[in-house]
């Protein structure tokens, strides 16, 4: 069977793990800061977080994975451990916290990791951090952290109108791109390209049911996202709004590292290959050049799929996956915003590829030059769109 790899992954420069690292330790300072923890952010090299309350003080490393299962999330925990002691040598007076945010935490993960730490680590402070809810935290000062999945608590913390209408939501992925549609040409972004006066016009235009927009244009309406004067529904302080979506776009997703079975040149294969797999859609920097707007030449391209295959080399007789520690060619992705992905994509040559706000989104973060290419893109064909300082 295939395996899947994913931000787990922290020390496989392939992997692009650092791709949501910092949307994650963005997200970790926030939740210790709203419990009075106070928070700093290290320099690269350095711990994720320095963190402190009280007398506690600790220097935080923070590991992330997709998947919840004990023998891929202690291993995990385990180099967390040994880099958490590293960075606390060098940090006076601060202890080591160890941190695995997972998918899903699970009461038998929960006890997984209780009896390892019992057995293996007593001395240290870890946790685990469940991206849908639940934290566990062992460790001086930190019981407070604790939260239980499906407490009254949690749902409290969690309201069920803000999961449910998440302003970043697949679905509304898709809407924001239909509303920003007409300051782009068409070889940019697939969608309706008019002005609209309601939600009506614009769920009609989208494809999707009145009542989803409704609430879609009440959240841009609440959180002052749209111009209140404007006769037609336009998007305002778009720098705020672009930095909030890049944020939720930047969560991990499983992926896998695959190399084309032919030796000709990639470049050559990647348009001829994706062609040929309707669910298929090249992403990233590969994107950008079929686009026009390349600027980095060398980044190791994204092919976006609904779903990994399980035995990818049925699916893809054109690919092979790479080995660890041999250089990829490509990394089949699954994407967390089907809709928003694959109905804004545009056809070049007959193969898919993804519109320039997702191919700005995907490289935001990206750690090999992905600022430089998302300033380009800012700069020139999304100048307007972002609206400054994005």
């Amino acid at each position: 069977m295939a395996m899947i790899y994913n931000v787990a992954m922290l020390d496989n420069p392939a992997s692009m793990a650092q791709n949501s690292v910092k949307a994650h330790v963005a997200a970790l300072a926030s939740l210790l800061r709203g419990h009075a923890w106070g928070v700093e952010h290290e320099p690269s090299g350095g711990p994720d977080l320095l963190i402190h309350k009280g007398s506690n003080r600790y220097a935080v490393e923070l590991k992330v994975t997709s998947e919840g299962r004990a023998d891929r999330v202690i291993p995990l925990l385990s180099q967390a451990i040994l880099q958490a002691r590293r960075h606390a040598a060098s940090q006076p007076g601060a202890m080591p916290l160890a941190l695995v945010q997972v998918d899903r935490l699970t009461n038998a993960l929960r006890e997984k990791v209780r009896t390892f730490h019992s057995e293996y680590a007593p001395e240290m402070a870890i946790g685990l951090v469940g991206e849908v809810g639940g934290r566990l935290f062992l460790g001086a000062g930190l019981n407070e952290l604790n939260e239980n999945a499906g407490s009254s608590v949690s749902r409290r913390k969690r309201p069920t109108r803000e999961k449910s209408h998440d302003l970043f939501s697949d679905l509304h992925q898709w809407l924001l791109k239909v509303l920003l549609a007409p300051e782009l040409p068409g070889h940019l972004l697939t969608a309706p390209r008019r002005e609209f006066r309601t939600s009506k016009e614009l769920a009609d235009a989208a494809q999707t049911s009145a009542m989803s927009v409704s609430r879609f244009t009440r959240r841009l309406h609440e959180e002052g996202f749209l111009d209140e004067s404007a006769p037609t529904l336009r998007l305002v302080r778009r720098a705020e709004l672009f930095r909030r979506w890049q944020a939720a776009a930047s969560r991990a997703t499983p992926e896998l590292p695959m190399r084309f079975l032919m030796p000709a040149p990639p470049q050559q294969q990647l348009q001829k290959v994706v062609a040929t797999h309707p669910g298929a859609c090249i992403g990233l920097f590969a994107a950008a050049g079929l686009l026009g707007s390349g600027h980095v030449a060398d980044g190791l391209p994204w092919v976006y799929v609904r779903k990994l295959p399980m035995f990818p080399e049925s699916e893809w007789p054109e690919l092979v996956e790479a080995p660890p520690g041999e250089p990829l060619q490509l990394i089949l992705k699954q994407t967390r915003s089907p809709e928003a992905v694959f109905r804004g994509a545009v056809q070049v040559q007959g193969a898919w590829v993804s519109d320039i706000i997702q191919v700005w989104l995907d490289v935001s973060l990206h750690p090999a030059r992905g600022r430089e290419q998302a300033d380009f893109l800012a700069r020139t064909v999304l100048a307007d769109v972002l609206g400054g300082g994005a």
